[in-house]
C-alpha cells in the first residue's frame, strides 16, 4: 500500500486504487462477493494513520467510496426487496454524480480563494472619489392638488388686517369720578344700582356696573365710603364717610 494521497487497496479479488475498484464495481465488473469488506477497513485505518499530512477532505472521500463499497456488497448478500430498496448500481450512479458535485465544488472554492485580495495583491486608492448621485424629481399632481396648493400659499402670504371693533364701556377713571360727584348728594345709604348711568345697551350697563363696583371699592379702600350687604347676591348700599 503507497503512502502517498492515493488509498491502493490489496486484498483477495482486488490490488489497485479505491475509486478504481468503484466504478468497476459499479459497472458490475468485479465481484464484490468476493472482496473482504473487514480487509478494506483496516487498510483504510491503516492508510490514514500511516498518512499523517493527509488531507481531510481526500480522507473523507476515501471513507465515503469504502462505506458505499461496503453496503454495495450487503446489497448482493442479502435478499432484496425491490420496492424498498433501491438497484446497487442505482445507488453507486448516485454517488459518482455527488463525487462529481462535490469535486466542482472544491474545484469552485480553489478558484474563489486563489483570486487577487485587496490589501494583499491588490490594493484600493488612498483617497477614493466616490459616486456622484443625480437626483430628479418626478411631480405628480391632479387639478385640485395645484388648486390646493394654490389656496394654500394665497392664504399663507395675504396680508391680515385686524380691526377691533369700538365697544360702549365704562373705564375705571370715569367710574371714580361719577362716584366721587354723587357721593356729596347720597348722605344715607344708597344702592348701587343709583350710581349707574342709564343706557339702553347691555354691553355698556354690564361695563358701568363693573367699574363703577370697583371704584367703590378703591374709595372704600381710602376710607371715603362705606359698603354694606345684608347677605350674599343682595343689593351693595354706599354711603359716604
Amino acid at each position: 500500500m503507497d503512502t502517498d494521497d492515493t488509498l491502493t487497496i490489496d486484498i483477495d479479488g482486488w490490488e489497485g486504487p479505491l475509486d478504481l475498484l468503484l466504478m468497476l464495481a459499479r459497472s458490475q465488473k468485479v465481484d464484490l462477493r468476493e472482496l473482504s469488506i473487514l480487509a478494506l477497513v483496516e487498510q483504510y485505518l491503516a492508510f490514514i494513520n500511516d498518512a499523517r499530512a493527509l488531507k481531510l477532505e481526500l480522507a473523507a472521500d476515501y471513507l465515503v467510496m469504502a462505506a458505499w463499497l461496503a453496503y454495495l456488497k450487503s446489497g448482493l448478500l442479502l435478499p432484496r426487496d425491490p420496492d424498498v430498496e433501491p438497484d446497487p448500481a442505482e445507488l453507486a450512479l448516485r454517488l459518482q454524480l455527488r463525487l462529481q458535485r462535490l469535486d466542482a465544488m472544491r474545484e469552485a472554492g480553489t478558484r474563489l480563494m486563489a483570486r487577487d485580495r485587496i490589501g494583499r495583491d491588490v490594493f484600493a486608492r488612498g483617497a477614493p472619489e466616490g459616486l456622484r448621485l443625480i437626483r430628479k424629481a418626478a411631480w405628480q399632481a391632479d387639478l385640485y392638488d395645484l388648486i390646493a396648493a394654490y389656496g394654500a400659499v394665497i392664504e399663507r402670504t395675504a396680508p391680515v388686517m385686524h380691526i377691533v371693533s369700538r365697544r360702549p364701556v365704562m373705564t375705571l377713571e370715569a367710574a371714580l369720578q361719577r362716584v366721587e360727584s354723587m357721593l356729596g348728594h347720597a348722605l344715607d345709604w344708597t344702592a348701587l344700582e343709583s350710581f349707574l348711568p342709564r343706557t339702553s345697551d347691555p354691553t355698556m350697563s354690564r361695563s358701568s356696573r363693573a367699574s363703577s363696583f370697583l371704584a367703590m371699592l378703591e374709595l372704600a379702600k381710602q376710607g371715603r365710603i362705606e359698603l354694606k350687604q345684608t347677605e350674599a347676591f343682595a343689593t351693595l348700599w354706599v354711603r359716604a364717610a
